[in-house]
């Protein structure tokens, strides 16, 4: 039996069985249920960013992702591969279902069969190979939904930071940046904008439904100046940080940036850190070990048994996770430190909203101490906010097999020493960091400085279908102002010449 094609997309519709992921029967179309469709490719903020505020028309997202050929086709090469880009997309925690290989044009019947009445995009135009718009027909049908497209980030950006290995996107006291004292432009403008990255960390703290509050996002000031502050050669930070492990390291005092959940009665605390730069797949995939080993944990200790689930919802009104999740992130200066060139590539603001956003985390903490001492684990807020009572450190720290910033000193040694260390298992991605994301790149610099020119020409084009399609709304919301004024006109002139006849009879029974 031949394919069935959608004919105006061209791709085609599978038959049951055949669709990449359940379910296999056609389901009926809810206004709740939306779909959205990208590349997604080095998964970034901006990408949370828009399934954030698609979540928020409904109560379930349908998250579709383009095969490599089709992004090929339509765009140029892709740094992730399909099954990396699906593993940053099922982090997400604003995601319910992910689709891979849905078509780069968006397809009717491809969201009919998922039940999807409405499909979201940002305020940008996403052009196919021809130049047109990727979502006419879902425009033609009426149901499209826009919502703001994210500043300041995208794959385009990021790419173009690692050709040209610029570093002025580094934010120097996060601090500073977000109180408007930091960044580029007028004091208005800064200031601007470190409201706007403030509200934006706030909404990406949110449940999964995007609304109510979820994760506790923490800012960490160090007491004295970190060593990586003090000392540039290697030998002279060995010796720093050997001298001044006792009374320098992790001794500080915290700040809260969001007012998210702290950890629940039972719930085991567990710490991870690392820069998280470009939010790649291995440190997703980590990130996803730490909390698979964590439920293992608690599936060995009858955490899932009906009675212990329904003994917490009783207790605290819902039911919640056996570990209490908490990322440390370190800030530009201290990854240049170590990484060199222009590291990261992603400043600690964006890197800390892919953490943020991640489904696998109940707590961040900005510009946490290279070197997770006894005295900064110990001071960890959700520590003092913990429901459980007598815990004086985290119950575990873990760390995947491999490194991405090189260090001449044990980094984990107090952990080591009171046993709550764990490294974790090697997996598909552990070789895919920052670094090994950059070597894709270079590796492949002319393909990708085409598709930057590509980009660009497509840019001007887009921009000027978005303008053209702008302009068309405007003349039909006016033209829709009109219909609806012209009977209110009419009236007006009816009663105006019934109130001139009145006056002429008037005038002409007393006189003018």
């Amino acid at each position: 039996m031949a394919p069935k094609i959608d004919p105006e997309v061209g791709c085609t519709i599978p038959e049951p069985g055949e669709w990449p992921v359940d379910p296999q029967d056609d389901v009926e179309a809810r206004d709740d249920r939306l779909w959205i469709d990208g590349c997604f490719d080095f998964f970034h903020h901006g990408h949370a960013g828009v399934m954030l505020q698609a979540r928020r028309l409904g109560d379930s997202l349908l998250v579709g992702i383009h095969s490599d050929e089709e992004i090929l086709k339509h765009k140029g090469p892709t740094v992730m591969n399909l099954e990396e880009r699906v593993a940053a997309v099922n982090a997400c925690r604003f995601s319910t279902l992910c689709v891979p290989s849905s078509p780069y044009v968006t397809s009717l019947p491809w969201i009919d069969h998922y039940g999807c009445k409405y499909v979201v995009h940002g305020d940008d135009i996403t052009s196919d190979a021809n130049g047109e718009d990727a979502y006419r027909f879902v425009k033609k049908a009426g149901r499209m939904k826009i919502v703001k497209r994210t500043p300041y980030i995208s794959t385009t950006d990021l790419v173009g930071r690692m050709l040209l290995v610029t570093k002025d996107h580094h934010i120097k006291s996060l601090t500073d940046y977000l109180s408007g004292k930091e960044g580029i432009g007028s004091d208005d403008e800064r200031g601007e904008r470190g409201k706007a990255a403030q509200q934006r960390i706030r909404e990406y703290a949110s449940a999964p439904n995007g609304i109510d509050p979820y994760v506790a996002v923490w800012k960490f000031k160090p007491k004295h100046r970190p060593i990586e502050r003090r000392r540039s050669s290697a030998a002279g930070l060995l010796k720093g940080m050997n001298s001044l492990h006792l009374s320098d390291s992790g001794k500080g005092s915290y700040s809260s940036i969001v007012d998210g959940l702290g950890p629940k009665p039972g719930q085991r605390i567990v710490y991870v850190d690392g820069s998280f730069d470009l939010f790649s797949s291995g440190q997703i995939t980590f990130l996803k070990t730490v909390y698979d080993l964590e439920t293992k944990l608690g599936q060995d200790r009858d955490w899932f048994s009906p009675s212990a689930t329904q003994q917490r919802i009783t207790d605290t009104g819902a039911d919640y996770p056996p570990a209490y999740i908490i990322a440390g992130l370190h800030d530009d200066d201290i990854v240049n430190h170590y990484k060199g060139l222009n590291y990261p590539i992603m400043n600690i603001l964006e890197r800390g909203l892919c953490v943020v956003q991640c489904k696998y985390i109940h707590s961040v903490v900005f510009s946490a101490p290279f070197t997770p001492s006894i005295s900064f684990l110990s001071s960890l807020p959700a520590l003092a906010t913990s429901e459980t009572t007598g815990v004086q450190h985290p119950d575990a720290v873990y760390h995947g097999p491999t490194s991405f910033l090189p260090s001449p000193t044990d980094v984990y040694a107090d952990a080591k020493a009171i046993n709550i260390f764990h490294q974790t298992r090697s997996h598909q991605f552990a070789d895919v960091n920052a670094e090994h994301i950059v070597k894709r790149i270079w590796a492949k610099r002319g393909e990708f400085e085409e598709r930057q020119k590509r980009k660009g020409v497509k840019s001007v084009a887009e921009a000027e279908a978005a303008r053209q399609e702008a302009e068309a709304l405007r003349l039909e919301r006016r033209d829709t102002l009109e219909r609806l004024e012209a009977p209110k006109k009419k009236q007006e002139e009816i009663k105006r010449k019934k109130l001139e006849r009145s006056w002429s009879e008037i005038e002409k029974q007393f006189g003018a």
